[in-house]
C-alpha cells in the first residue's frame, strides 16, 4: 500500500484530497496543527486503519516514520481574515515548512506536490492569466503576506528540483469552493452565503465589476491528483475559466437562496485583484484535465451542505476537540 503525507489534512482542500487519496486505495498520514483547519472534517476518516492523524506544526520540524511515496504540502491560511490575522504563521509555513517538507521529501526518495495559488499573479495586468505571466505582486501590501510566500515557495520547490533532481508538482490554484468550506473565512462565496442564511444584506466591495473564476471542489481534486501523477514539473493553473463578476455572483447567490436580500457597497480593500481567470491550455494537454461541474450545480451543493449545518455548528468556534478520534 502506498503512502501519502498530505499537510494541512483538516482544511477544505485538505480534507478533501485525504478523501480521494483513501478511496484511492494509499495510506494516508494526515497532518495539521489545526490553526485553522477544523478537525470535524476528518472525523469520517479515523475509523480506517489505513488513516492516521498527526497534530503538527510543518514550520518547526517534520519527521515521519516509514515509507513515504509522496507529500502534498497543502498546510497554510488561504483566506484573508486568516492570514492577515496571522501573518507571521502564513509567511512561515510556506518558507520554512515548505523547506522542511521538501528535506523530507528528499530523505524519503518522494515526490512533492505544492499547493501554489493565483494569487501568485497579484492584481494582474495579463487576462487571463497563463503560468508564463510572472505576476504583479504588492510584496509589502496586506495581501503580501500570502502571495510572496507562496512565490517564495514555488522559487524553493524548483530549486530542490533543479539541484536535487527531485520529482516535484506545482499547482496553482484558482478560486475553489464546496462542502466543508467555512462560513466566516472572508472569501466571497462562504461569505455570501452566510449573510444570505442569516438574512443579511450581501456586500460588495467597490462596484462588485471585478471578476473571479469559481471551480468546484471535485473538479479541483481531480486535477491535483492527475498532476500528482503525470511527469509535468512547470506550475500549472488548476480552476475553472467560467468567469463572472462579483455583483452578478451575488444576484446568483440571491436567486439561489430564494431571499430577498439587498446588496450593499463598501470600499475596495487595498490590492484586491480585479481580475481573476485561468487560462487551462496546459493542464488541458499535459492532464487531460478540465472541470466538469457547472457552476450552478456546485452552488446547489454547496449550499444544501451549509443549510444542513445546525445553528451550533454554524456559529461554534472551537472545531478541534479530538481528543474521541484518537486510537486507543
Amino acid at each position: 500500500m502506498k503512502r501519502v503525507l498530505i499537510t494541512g489534512a483538516a482544511g477544505f482542500l485538505g480534507s478533501h484530497l485525504c478523501d480521494r487519496f483513501i478511496k484511492e486505495g494509499f495510506h494516508v498520514v494526515a497532518m495539521d496543527n489545526l490553526i485553522t483547519g477544523n478537525i470535524a472534517n476528518l472525523e469520517h476518516l479515523f475509523p480506517f486503519e489505513q488513516f492516521e492523524f498527526y497534530n503538527q506544526d510543518v514550520s518547526k520540524y517534520v519527521h515521519v516514520a516509514g515509507d513515504l511515496d509522496f507529500i502534498l504540502h497543502f498546510a497554510s491560511p488561504a483566506s484573508p481574515i486568516d492570514y492577515l490575522k496571522i501573518p507571521i504563521q502564513t509567511l512561515k509555513v510556506s518558507s520554512l515548512g515548505t523547506h522542511n517538507l521538501l528535506g523530507l521529501a528528499k530523505a524519503k526518495g518522494a515526490k512533492i506536490l505544492v499547493a501554489s495559488t493565483s494569487e501568485v499573479y497579484g492584481d494582474p495586468l495579463v487576462h487571463p492569466q497563463t503560468e508564463e505571466y510572472w505576476g504583479n505582486v504588492n510584496p509589502i501590501g496586506p495581501r503580501g503576506v500570502y502571495d510572496e510566500a507562496k512565490r517564495f515557495q514555488e522559487a524553493i520547490t524548483m530549486a530542490y528540483h533543479t539541484f536535487h533532481d527531485l520529482e516535484i508538482a506545482i499547482v496553482r490554484i484558482f478560486n475553489t469552493y464546496g462542502p466543508r468550506m467555512r462560513l466566516n473565512d472572508g472569501r466571497v462565496l462562504p461569505a455570501f452565503i452566510g449573510q444570505a442564511l442569516r438574512g443579511e444584506d450581501l456586500t460588495v466591495f467597490g462596484k462588485g465589476d471585478q471578476t473571479r473564476s469559481f471551480c468546484y471542489v471535485d473538479d479541483l481534486i481531480e486535477g491535483i491528483y492527475r498532476l500528482l501523477h503525470s511527469d509535468y514539473s512547470q506550475p500549472v493553473n488548476i480552476g475553472n475559466p467560467d468567469e463572472i463578476t462579483i455583483l452578478d455572483f451575488a444576484k446568483e447567490i440571491i436567486k439561489l437562496t430564494g431571499t430577498d436580500q439587498k446588496i450593499i457597497y463598501k470600499e475596495l480593500p487595498k490590492d484586491d485583484p480585479m481580475q481573476r481567470q485561468p487560462n487551462i491550455e496546459i493542464a488541458k494537454r499535459e492532464l487531460g484535465w478540465e472541470p466538469k461541474v457547472n457552476r450552478a450545480e456546485g452552488l446547489k451543493i454547496t449550499y444544501d451542505y451549509f443549510k444542513s449545518l445546525s445553528q451550533e455548528e454554524l456559529h461554534r468556534k472551537d472545531h478541534n476537540d479530538f481528543s474521541k478520534f484518537i486510537k486507543k
